[in-house]
């Protein structure tokens, strides 16, 4: 549990399973320290392991949880568990490539009722709802173009309807189940030039945005990307000291 920080910090969880080789972990807390100086968003990093992040009592507490990329992870219940808290309770939410995919698997299971949905790392030999699969190319290590969509939230924080960026990946969202993730509420506002799945959001929540590319590997690492930047303005604003990046 995170120790009670002065009265302008926000305390940010940071769910998942830190390495050395991951290299978004280590740009991290390089970038909350770079918000700390430019923008002056103080908040303390907390990072939670996903096997502790299945009690959802460890998050209790938190300004904003980012489920970080690095997956498979440890575990897929902390993972799903981090994700819930962050949607139930009105807690700013960032997830970023696994994050993403970990996002989507949840909001499949717990929203769109269906319990079967699989991602194909966890469960290799998963048949029937493979929500999240292979996808044809893998993205790793590679850039691509985004297109968003008019009105979001994600249009909102990158300012532009269409950009380059970064990607470690090698899973996305089977397209098959776009329509129910639409029809339970899931916005999807972010598409590659084929047109599959690279952001996500909840309309009606105070700031629930996730992105298939990684925002932590834009740039030389000292300066945040604008998605960091909006997720770290909201888990302040969340502690009660700065305005939200609003939802549309």
């Amino acid at each position: 549990m995170p120790e009670t920080a002065t009265a302008c910090t926000a305390r940010v969880a940071a769910v998942g399973d830190r390495s050395p080789h991951v290299r978004a972990h280590a740009r991290i807390p390089a970038l909350l320290d770079a918000l700390r100086l430019r923008d002056r968003l103080d908040l303390d990093l907390y990072w939670i392991p996903t096997p502790d992040a299945a009690d959802p009592a460890v998050l209790a507490g938190f300004d904003g949880i980012w489920l970080t990329p690095g997956s498979p992870y440890r575990s897929e219940d902390g993972a799903l568990a981090a994700v819930r808290t962050g949607r139930e309770h009105g807690i700013p939410f960032l997830g970023t490539c696994g994050g993403f995919q970990h996002a989507l698997l949840e909001y499949a299971r717990n929203v769109c009722g269906l319990s079967r949905a699989a991602h194909a790392e966890n469960s290799p030999g998963a048949t029937g709802e493979l929500l999240i699969e292979p996808l044809a190319c893998s993205l790793a290590g590679r850039e691509g173009a985004v297109r968003i969509a008019p009105g979001s939230l994600a249009e909102r924080v990158l300012g532009a309807g269409r950009g380059v960026e970064r990607y470690q990946c090698s899973y996305g969202l089977n397209p098959s189940y776009l329509e129910v993730l639409r029809q339970h509420g899931l916005r999807l506002t972010g598409f590659d030039d084929s047109g599959d799945v690279r952001v996500a959001e909840l309309p009606e929540h105070p700031f629930f945005l996730c992105t298939l590319f990684q925002p932590e590997l834009a740039g030389d690492g000292t300066v945040a990307h604008p998605v960091i930047r909006a997720f770290a303005t909201a888990a302040a604003a969340h502690a009660g000291h700065h305005s939200p990046v609003s939802a549309p």
